[in-house]
């Protein structure tokens, strides 16, 4: 088996792969919008009501903090705009209602920004937050509650690092007073609460943050590459975990998990949002939790310990919301495991380090598209003597195809005796029948590594190469480089030796064409990447059938003389 072969059994098998994982998507579609919510026929109080504290004020229940409606309220809206995000926040308990990154591009036309949050009929994404608790007889601030705050439209100043928006509401003897910081540059939002109790008695306090989303994959993403969307958190003693939205709802208990810290998030093909804390302030437990709302609604969150607000106290709580791309120099240094984030697989212990010698070219050549070509070819050059055993194997049995062909021709029909035949032939040539295989075996995990590197790095995202290649995260506009790949293929292909099997000998004659189809899927960057390793394989072939055919010719002219 060459190298060709085992690469295609490779990528049949993610085709077939990514094609039942299409399948299931378009055979079990999200459920329909119940016909109370299409008609506009009020939900019950329990659905859309403001969350209320648990008898045990020190563990709230996610399902009384986790409510929001499908028929959410509009308020004022204030519009903040830095050098990389445009952040709309209503006044309805301080969301953040759209979020759009100016910077990133929604498709490869380059005709609009990128949008993460948004506010959609049936395709909200908002970030929140509020408090609940004992003590205050009238209720908490919450994300229902509607704040005080400069409306319009407010944009950071040329030659000023931040801008504030401050947020102020009471429930009560309760205060609250939530202010937003963001930061030129970064896509991390500093969120300061500040709880005042103006009350004669003292307060219990919880503040919660959570993400309310509809389960839908980004528009866009294609069938046959489609990655995770939905909830993921990591705690130090949980790690990294996805909670997929298949896993929440119709009728399965509530996903909860306790730790004293730890981050919650939302995660898609590229982009993240979390809320990001520092680690507990004592030894009880934060809690984190998802619940679905109704059809394709749903919550992720964590609510933290109570905090004691005495009479005419006050009490503060620093936290952060990043949402922005998986960058990796934007989030590695945000919070532990915040680099799970970025979807490198089952084989993330080799894929990280290949995109960390990736990035490492690039600064050196500052064009993703040569920074894949070198790093190819550093691949190559690293596996040339596991390669080289393995074409040395393939030039031998090439030559060796004619005497094959005569012992199928004669033993065709016994297949036992047939392979005694073809083992005595590969003992008499000493030539071992897995040689081109087993080197090839050892290179298949990087190969696989370099695909996901390539399928989930943004740093891709509409990275141009050269010519028509403007985005090498997309597939190829014009479907150039799969076609240039099946040519590779076939080249590749007329310098194995052939199967001895005419079955199998068809198939590899149409694999070229099977697989160009495939890749026309496919990132441009990814099938860059394997017509330059076809090249080189084509190369280093050619070289070493060039290096076994003169060996033979020395050896029949010495045994002429």
């Amino acid at each position: 088996m060459d190298i060709q072969r085992l690469l295609a059994i490779v990528v049949f098998s993610l085709s077939l792969m990514w094609l039942w994982e299409a399948w299931q998507t378009y055979s079990h579609p999200q459920p329909v919008v119940s016909t109370a919510v299409q008609t506009g026929v009020p939900a019950s109080p329990a659905t859309i009501g403001v969350p209320t504290p648990s008898a045990t004020p020190a563990n709230v229940l996610p399902g009384a903090v986790a409510v929001a409606s499908a028929q959410t309220e509009r308020g004022a809206r204030a519009v903040i705009h830095t050098d990389v995000m445009r952040v709309e926040i209503d006044a309805h308990g301080g969301d953040l209602r759209g979020v759009v990154l100016t910077k990133y591009r929604a498709d490869e036309d380059g005709a609009q920004p990128f949008t993460l949050l948004q506010e959609q009929a049936g395709k909200d994404y908002f970030a929140q937050s509020g408090w609940v608790g004992t003590g205050v007889g009238t209720g908490f601030p919450t994300h229902k509650t509607v704040f005080e705050m400069p409306a319009g439209e407010q944009t950071l100043p040329a030659g000023q690092n931040t801008l504030k928006l401050s947020l102020k509401a009471r429930e009560g003897d309760l205060e609250l007073i939530k202010t937003y910081t963001f930061t030129r540059g970064s896509y991390l939002i500093e969120v300061d609460q500040q709880v005042v109790n103006h009350g004669a008695t003292p307060v219990s306090a919880q503040a919660y943050f959570q993400f309310l989303r509809h389960g839908q994959a980004p528009a866009g993403e294609s069938m046959m590459m489609r990655s995770y969307t939905g909830p993921a958190m990591y705690t130090e003693a949980g790690k990294f975990q996805k909670v997929p939205f298949s896993d929440i709802g119709d009728g399965k208990p509530d996903h909860i998990t306790q730790a004293s810290d730890g981050w919650i998030g939302m995660i898609q093909h590229h982009f993240v949002s979390a809320w990001l804390l520092g680690t507990a302030t004592d030894a009880r437990s934060r809690e984190f939790f998802t619940k679905a709302l109704g059809p394709d609604s749903y919550t992720a969150g964590m609510i933290l310990p109570p905090m004691q607000v005495a009479a005419q106290g006050q009490g503060s709580l620093k936290t952060r919301l990043y949402v922005g791309p998986q960058a990796l120099e934007h989030i590695e240094a945000l919070a532990p495991g915040m680099e799970y984030v970025v979807d490198y697989g089952w084989l993330t212990v080799l894929a990280y380090p290949i995109f960390m010698l990736l990035k490492w070219i690039y600064l050196v050549v500052p064009n993703w598209g040569w920074a894949i070509i070198l790093l190819t070819i550093m691949i190559k050059m690293a596996f040339y003597p596991l390669s080289a055993a393995s074409y040395k194997s393939m030039a031998k049995m090439r030559k060796l195809a004619p005497k094959l062909q005569q012992v199928k021709d004669r033993y065709g029909d016994d297949k036992q005796k047939l392979h005694e035949q073809m083992m005595k032939v590969y003992s008499e040539e000493k030539i071992n029948p897995l040689g081109g295989c087993l080197p090839m075996l050892v290179q298949i995990p990087v190969f696989i590594a370099l695909y996901w590197v390539l399928r989930g790095a943004v740093e891709l995202r509409q990275a141009p190469w050269a010519l028509w290649i403007s985005d090498l995260s997309a597939q190829d506009p014009y479907y150039i480089l799969p076609v240039l790949m099946a040519v590779s293929m076939f080249v590749q292909q007329k310098m194995s030796p052939p199967p001895t099997d005419p079955i199998q000998a068809k198939i590899m004659m149409y694999m070229p064409i099977m697989f160009s189809v495939f890749f026309f899927f496919f990132p441009a960057g990814l099938v860059l990447y394997w017509i330059v390793n076809n090249l080189i394989s084509i190369a280093q072939q050619w070289r070493i059938n060039v290096v076994v055919d003169r060996a033979n010719a020395v050896v029949k002219d010495g045994a002429k003389h």
